[in-house]
């Protein structure tokens, strides 16, 4: 038996392997992947372990590094991108909206170093150049101080009601040599909880950019929207608006007609803007001087006029008359393209009406307001 023993001591049997107690006692919890790499996200709260009981040599862990609180990069935090301070006010008695960028602090360029930035501001929904507008280049700080105040005409109440501010904070592109500007953040306003002629001040964190796809259906000329659910305008104001003064002049006796401005005309160039002058039209005035027309003024959506027709006779005469006034997009060479029109007269319907009988109404009395055009010609019979 003993050498039997001695001889067998070499191997372990089937029956002795299995007497063995390879029990390696009780289940650890297997380690993360994470603790062996060290984090990064100054955010996220750092996450506890049971300590181990029966401690084991493992990769050491480093600790997480202080990092600075304002990094280089874009964070999912909204603060990360920075903040601006702006202020709204909407000029209810001159139909204005002003809208003074003061500055922005705390911007995250894409590249290290200073930036140069100005405030890009559009109102959504609408052709987005016909209302966009910007301030000025601040150059070399992550901090720029703006105090400039852009201003939209022909903002009315029921535009508060349903149009929305859309501000964005870009990095000049010609000072970089690029082809498009690059966005460091934006915020929209809801313009529905401004209260007419009271100064409402912001300091709103910037957000990412939020693009969708531009609608197929557009054609080259009109398709310059941002956004795809902003390029809708409401009925009878995707042309533009035009503002008029009327006045009655009794001691010329006639009529002051005054084409001052307009406002978000639709681009009619392939270059996304307009050459507009507008058209006057006194119907019927057979035998006297009825037709008059601006100057054009040149590459723009919103230009302004600043000018004054007159049309003689009574009072009575020219409240049975018909004024039409029409804004062309002037092209050389070829037919100019009608942008829009409005007509007044006291077959005319709701503001337009009673711009036009108030001022037959009041001598020497100058009233102006604005009027929506319309998209198709009207046609007048003789």
């Amino acid at each position: 038996m003993a050498g039997r023993g001695t001889a067998s001591r070499g191997r372990v049997s089937m029956q002795e392997h299995m007497a063995i107690d390879v029990s390696p006692g009780p289940i650890r919890p297997i380690h993360l992947i994470s603790d062996y790499f060290p984090h990064f996200y100054p955010f996220a709260e750092p996450t506890l372990h049971t300590p181990d009981p029966h401690p084991t040599v493992t990769p050491a862990i480093c600790s997480a590094p202080q990092l600075d609180p304002e990094p280089e990069g874009d964070s999912d935090d909204s603060t990360a991108l920075g903040t601006l301070e702006f202020t709204l006010l909407f000029d209810a008695d001159n139909s204005t909206l002003h809208c003074t960028a003061h500055c922005a602090q705390g911007l995250k360029p894409p590249a290290s170093g200073s930036v140069d930035t100005y405030v890009k501001a559009n109102l959504l929904p609408g052709a987005s150049k016909a209302s966009q507008l910007r301030t000025r280049t601040v150059r070399g700080t992550r901090g720029p101080v703006w105090e400039e105040t852009l201003t939209y005409h022909g903002f009315t109440l029921q535009d508060a009601q349903r149009k929305t501010l859309w501000l964005c904070v870009c990095e000049d592109p010609r000072l970089r040599r690029r082809r498009r500007a690059t966005p460091l953040g934006e915020l929209r306003v809801p313009l529905r909880k401004l209260v007419p002629n009271r100064a409402r001040s912001f300091d709103v964190c910037l957000e990412k950019r939020r693009l969708t796809k531009r609608p197929k259906s557009l054609d080259a000329a009109r398709g310059m929207s941002l956004y795809e659910e902003d390029e809708v305008e409401a009925a009878g104001e995707d042309r533009g608006r035009i503002l008029l003064s009327l006045c009655y002049s009794s001691q010329r006796g006639g009529l002051l007609v005054g084409v001052l401005r307009c406002a978000h005309l639709a681009p009619m160039d392939a270059n996304g803007y307009s050459d507009p002058f507008v058209r006057l039209f006194l119907h019927p005035n057979v035998g006297k001087k009825s037709k008059y027309k601006t100057s054009v003024r040149k590459k723009t959506l919103n230009p302004e006029f600043n000018e004054e027709f007159f049309y003689a006779g009574p009072r009575e005469e020219l409240a049975q008359k018909t004024l039409l006034v029409s804004v062309w997009d002037y092209d050389l060479g070829t037919a100019d393209d009608f942008i829009g029109g409005v007509q007044l007269s006291s077959q005319a319907s709701g503001e337009r009406q009673q711009h036009w009988h108030e001022c037959l109404g009041h001598s020497d009395h100058r009233l102006e307001l604005w009027h929506p055009l319309d998209g198709a010609p009207l046609q007048l019979s003789d």
